[in-house]
């Protein structure tokens, strides 16, 4: 087989980052703007969480709509009622979190705080009774995370008003991290530049035996 046939994946990955470098300051600019707005989530949790929740009770309302709009229009289908139903329940749930943004904020809080505190258990259950490798940062992971449901279930309904905005300006911020992360490295490629296998097929000839 010939070795120029072979796919080489260093090079791939250069010439992903080489059609990226034209987009680089678009990237740049989604992560400053996205770190800016995870800044200001954070110093306005209570505008953020409510907003959220906002956010999310008209995502539920119109995704219920379409799915029982797209019930009567397969009504002859044997999951009508199935999928009506669930519109149904998403079109409530929805009207709630509008109508009751901080009783909703306060309800899913709480199933925050309970998911963390299983999710830490099971992890630290799991570590101590299967040593494996990497096993400590684990054990870390578990306990940071039922310490943080602890805090968060002792706090509540109190801790509602912040928690949500909290996470989701934490989450923006790391997402625009990575764009900005991601922009520095393609701009770090100038267009036109060799990739890291031209190199070697310019020598590979060079290497042939004098019979071929």
């Amino acid at each position: 087989m010939n070795a120029q046939s072979q796919a080489d994946p260093l090079n791939q990955r250069y010439e992903e980052r080489l059609r990226l470098h034209k987009c680089w300051l678009w990237f740049l600019v989604l992560g400053v703007i996205m770190i800016l707005l995870g800044v200001v989530a954070i110093g306005y949790q209570i505008v953020t969480t409510i907003t959220t929740v906002l956010v999310f009770g008209i995502l539920l309302l119109a995704g219920g709509v379409v799915q029982i709009v797209n019930a009567f229009l397969g009504r002859s289908w044997r999951g009508f009622f199935l999928h009506l139903l669930a519109g149904v329940l998403h079109v409530i749930l929805g009207v709630l979190m509008i109508e009751h943004p901080l009783r909703a904020a306060e309800v899913l809080t709480l199933m925050l705080a309970v998911a963390f505190l299983v999710g830490g258990s099971l992890r630290i259950i799991v570590v101590l009774t299967e040593r494996f490798s990497a096993w400590p940062w684990v054990l870390l992971n578990g306990v940071v995370t039922l310490l943080l449901g602890i805090s968060i279930w002792r706090q509540w309904p109190e801790s509602s008003l912040w928690v949500i905005g909290l996470f989701v300006g934490i989450d923006l911020i790391f997402n625009g991290w990575s764009w900005v992360m991601l922009a520095l490295a393609v701009r770090a490629i100038p267009p036109g530049s060799p990739g890291p296998g031209s190199a070697v097929s310019r020598a590979a000839p060079a290497g042939a035996s004098p019979g071929q």
